[in-house]
């Protein structure tokens, strides 16, 4: 119960959604505003929820003029499978809320109306999240499927690259199909300043997700994945080559010779603690092995 509580305590409401409710009112719209918003809140419920089991902390749960948001403190330093159960938390919900209301309109207690509003309003917000596009569902999904193969921040450039492509698309297709809808153009406008927004911090993620991962829990299995360098590389240069889930060696070369191997937090205490910004990796090698 306290849980709950704990969830609901953290639901924002934008001061637009109170704009839209009014408009919904005022064309006798409010019913199927309501079942929309239903809808979004059970979606947004579901990532709280399994954000809530595996003990993330969450941030802000902002519901929108036309969908929501749940946003959590964690920075890309906990297990991959966590991050893909909470983001499919989400979609999930869409499952039993169409299965129970398929159960209701075989038993003739929900009207053929609003059967068929709640399916499509169900599907619409399936199919709008698992967009590639940041910071949906599926530009979240894409982020983590990146991550399997990349440094966090080539997976985070790679993830933007094809929001932005997505993006474009979108405006393309709603220039063909639909080109006097206001609610589309305003929710490829929330896209594209997300999306920007996200671009232009990328250096902020990647700093905020190295702070984590030397002053956060590192209780969690991670597997090992060694990086080999040379004593001339710079500290920063190796810590951009970081991968999320994987606890990283360092492995230092001269000549082709292994000259000796250092942690990944030594570097990670080389930066942040002595200020060692532009060192050389073979600069801590000898600093701390000697």
């Amino acid at each position: 119960m306290n849980k709950i509580i704990s969830i609901l305590s953290h639901i924002h409401i934008h001061p637009l959604l109170w704009v839209v409710i009014a408009i919904a009112v005022l064309t006798a719209r409010f019913i199927e505003l309501c079942l929309f918003l239903l809808i979004i809140f059970i979606h947004e419920m579901g990532h709280a929820a399994a954000a809530s089991l595996f003990s993330w902390r969450i941030k802000k749960i902002s519901l929108l003029p036309f969908g929501g948001v749940a946003e959590v403190e964690e920075h890309g330093n906990r297990p991959l499978m966590e991050e893909a159960a909470i983001i499919l938390g989400g979609p999930l919900q869409h499952v039993w809320m169409m299965g129970l209301a398929f159960l209701f309109y075989e038993l003739s207690l929900l009207p053929d109306y609003w059967y068929g509003l709640f399916i499509q309003f169900n599907f619409m917000i399936l199919i709008f999240n698992f967009l590639p596009i940041w910071p949906l569902d599926g530009g979240k999904l894409l982020f983590l499927f990146f991550s399997l193969k990349h440094s966090f921040p080539d997976a985070h450039k790679f993830t933007l690259l094809i929001s932005i492509g997505s993006i474009v698309l979108l405006t393309i297709i709603t220039l063909l199909t639909a080109p006097l809808n206001l609610n589309v153009w305003i929710v490829i406008a929330f896209l594209a300043y997300s999306v920007y927004n996200e671009w232009k911090q990328m250096r902020f993620v990647f700093i905020r997700f190295l702070l984590e991962r030397y002053y956060g829990k590192n209780s969690d299995i991670r597997s090992l994945k060694p990086i080999t360098v040379t004593e001339d590389e710079l500290v920063i240069k190796i810590l951009e080559r970081f991968h999320r889930g994987c606890k990283h060696p360092i492995i230092i070369e001269k000549n082709g010779k292994e000259k000796g191997t250092l942690d990944e937090n030594e570097l990670l205490h080389a930066y942040f603690s002595e200020k060692m910004t532009s060192a050389k990796v073979g600069d801590l090698l000898y600093t701390y092995k000697w």
